[in-house]
């Protein structure tokens, strides 16, 4: 039985999905009843409804070791997709906690488990920094902590080296190390984060565009590679996940123009989008509000980092899906 953490969010639920369809029995933990239903929702945009209850759902969170004993019984393949996404720096503990240790606590009962492969959605933001004579981060880019990085990419970076303390202790283990994931862009958003939080955006008319760029994938492609990888013979490797490098005001501009909106017009430059973060975290503080943009995200968005595929694409020979035309993909459904 294979075992799948995240199995609410966007890319667990399309791993289930794509898991059953192939014929695995699957487990699923969840810690709040009703997300389950988003995964419902998943099955159902495909058409595939039928094959929902076949998951093994259980109560369970990977902070909670009494749980995780139940949610181990009988499992042989681990798909570790459960995650914090936020780059709220008030979040800085929940994020390390969450990422980092509970991702300690899944390489643990997967040893002790002897569990046969053991798979980690992890992120390009826990990839390293380019030194002054490299042009494309690769998976061999060594990570400079002396360069400033997000809260959640330096947990997922900790979650990683968690992930190789159990290669070291006898764990066969695959990393993914996605980049910007494209779900479906559908009427109404089963998901909050990611890019139905950038659909959202656009279809509320986004004014601003920035010339920033970043490793683009589409969800199906993120899938069934990860899928792939786990099948195959290959282990202990890590995997960069990028159909292409995109500038993102051209990705607003083909939102934009499935959901039949005006696309953004006015270039942040690097300058407006610090002053935007500055003057975020004084509103945030005075008025005990969410952060909307930090200093990370602000940065993020005007830097322009370069992601090689061209290790994915040895391995299984991976012909990557073509980012624009599946968002346009949707606008004709």
């Amino acid at each position: 039985m294979v075992l799948v953490t995240g199995g609410t969010g966007l890319v667990g639920a399309h791993l289930l999905l794509h898991l059953i369809e192939n014929g695995e029995k699957v487990r699923a933990i969840y810690r709040n009843e009703a997300s389950i239903q988003k995964t419902k929702s998943v099955f159902e945009l495909y058409q595939k409804v039928d094959l929902f209850a076949q998951i093994d759902w259980l109560e369970a969170d990977i902070l909670d070791v009494p749980s995780l004993e139940i949610a181990f019984t009988n499992i042989e393949y681990v798909y570790h997709c459960a995650a914090l996404i936020s780059f709220d720096p008030k979040d800085e503990d929940l994020l390390r906690k969450t990422n980092i240790e509970g991702t300690a606590n899944m390489v643990n009962f997967s040893l002790d488990r002897k569990i046969k492969k053991f798979c980690f959605v992890s992120s390009i933001a826990a990839l390293g920094d380019l030194a002054p004579h490299e042009s494309h981060i690769t998976e061999e880019t060594d990570w400079n902590p002396e360069k400033p990085h997000s809260d959640y990419a330096i947990s997922k970076y900790g979650a990683e080296m968690e992930v190789w303390r159990g290669v070291q202790e006898g764990l066969d283990i695959i990393i993914v190390n996605p980049g910007v994931i494209l779900g479906p862009l559908t009427k109404v958003e089963i998901f909050t984060q990611g890019s139905a939080e950038l659909y959202q955006k656009v279809a509320k008319s986004l004014s601003f565009y920035t010339l920033g760029s970043t490793g683009f994938i589409t969800i199906s492609d993120v899938v069934n590679i990860t899928y792939d990888l786990m099948k195959s013979d290959i282990k202990n490797e890590r995997f960069t996940l990028i159909a292409d490098n995109i500038v993102f005001r051209d990705i607003l501009n083909t939102i934009a123009d499935a959901l039949q909106v005006k696309r953004p017009t006015i270039h942040a430059k690097p300058f407006f989008m610090n002053f935007l973060w500055i003057g975020d975290s004084l509103f945030s503080t005075l008025f005990f509000q969410k952060r909307s943009i930090t200093r990370a995200t602000a940065k993020a968005s005007y830097s322009r980092n370069q992601y090689s595929n061209e290790k994915i694409k040895t391995a299984l020979g991976t012909v990557f899906n073509d980012v624009h035309n599946y968002i346009k993909s949707f606008s004709k459904s």
